[in-house]
């Protein structure tokens, strides 16, 4: 990409509509890409449904869609154009509401009785989306130490780009608030409101609803109802009211327990708003999502801790989103790309019976492994499939 004329070359490829090819794997002719317009340049980007052809160590490896939950709402939920660039999405909650009708409640926790069906994206699901998106769920030992909320910000705002849903840019609409300082608080505050402007209410108008992805600092009782306390926005508070707040405790309660039992846990959430008369904001709907330190998404404490083992052992590897699929469906927790070709890894819950899976690895196996499964009620988290150096000769 650095190679002199590259740019001259994607631009020429864009103008007569050709499509460059990805030579990360030795065999065969390539895999075809798309270049997409971005602002004042352009971008090589993976054509739809190819990410799993790329070599694991590829920039443009992408899980195969149906080890996660994203493989049901593509091409329903989520449509991509390759001759423009753009993605349609389909969100299952509104963006805007009629004055005087009540709070729409949480959406896409892990009941199955409240999740989407996979015909459109919750919120969780626009979550895990943008993490994907953003490459928040990839992880090599470079990144230790390097992965803060800036970068998340960044990243997550620059997935949103060309994203469109209910007729308008998703980014118009998104609000994730930038770094606090001190020192900045004017600007910052100025930026912040200035980006509110379209959630103002209007009388007898419907308002316009913005999503906020923010970490939660603390969700605490207020003078009416609860106020939600956003990292990095220490001078306004969210508004709850109480009948959300008692939706919240009862469908995100594992979330709630994870988050207050490890200190080291990011809770994130992911929510509508508008904003009333007086500047106040409002939530109208909401998801809550659990994050290691490293700002990767899991659903339990063992997910935690697979994870936490993961990057101690400094290993890569992509962690799978559930989306609209409930919490006991069964699905690897994480994949290893650091091995050649992709290893899943799987944690057994307690309902699991029956002899250890037969893809449970052994010091004595070669590699590939293709599956690697935990059962944490009945034993300590196995050794990783490692690559034996014999095999590297």
């Amino acid at each position: 990409m650095h190679t002199p004329g590259f740019a001259h070359a994607i631009a020429e490829a864009y103008a007569n509509h050709q499509r460059p090819r990805c030579l990360c794997r030795p065999d065969g002719d390539g895999i075809e890409m798309y270049v997409a317009r971005l602002m004042n340049g352009y971008i090589v980007k993976r054509m739809p449904n190819t990410g799993s052809q790329h070599a694991t160590a590829c920039p443009s490896y992408e899980l195969p869609s149906d080890l996660s939950g994203l493989g049901q709402l593509v091409g329903t939920a989520i449509v991509e154009n390759p001759s423009t660039g753009e993605t349609a999405l389909k969100l299952d909650f509104p963006l805007s509401k009629l004055p005087g009708r009540s709070s729409q409640p949480p959406a896409a926790s892990a009941s199955p009785n409240i999740a989407s069906q996979g015909q459109k994206l919750s919120l969780r699901a626009l979550l895990h989306y943008l993490w994907d998106q953003a490459e928040l769920t990839h992880w090599h030992p470079g990144f230790a130490g390097k992965r803060n909320w800036a970068i998340v910000r960044r990243h997550l705002l620059s997935a949103a780009a060309h994203k469109f849903t209910h007729g308008s840019e998703l980014q118009s609409r998104l609000y994730v608030p930038e770094v606090f300082s001190v020192e900045h608080r004017a600007p910052i505050n100025a930026r912040r409101l200035a980006e509110w402007t379209s959630a103002l209410a209007h009388p007898g108008k419907p308002s316009q609803l913005m999503l906020l992805i923010g970490e939660v600092k603390e969700i605490v009782p207020s003078r009416y109802g609860f106020r939600a306390v956003i990292k990095h926005i220490p001078d306004q508070a969210f508004a709850i009211d109480e009948r959300l707040f008692r939706q919240l405790e009862r469908r995100f309660a594992g979330e709630l327990a994870l988050w207050g039992a490890f200190d080291s846990i990011h809770l994130v959430m992911v929510g509508t708003f508008c904003v009333s008369y007086s500047g106040l904001p409002t939530i109208d709907s909401l998801s809550l999502v659990t994050f290691t330190p490293e700002w990767i998404p899991v659903d339990s404490p063992q997910e935690a801790h697979l994870v936490r083992s993961l990057v101690s052992c400094r290993r890569s590897f992509v962690k799978t989103l559930r989306y609209n699929l409930c919490a006991g469906t069964d699905m690897a927790s994480a994949v290893l790309t650091d091995l050649g070709e992709p290893v899943e890894l799987y944690i057994a819950t307690e309902s699991d019976s029956g002899e250890e899976n037969p893809g449970l690895p052994s010091q004595d196996r070669d590699l590939p492994v293709q599956r690697w499964e935990w059962h944490p009620s009945r034993q300590t988290l196995p050794p990783f499939p490692t690559v034996k150096r014999e095999a590297l000769a």
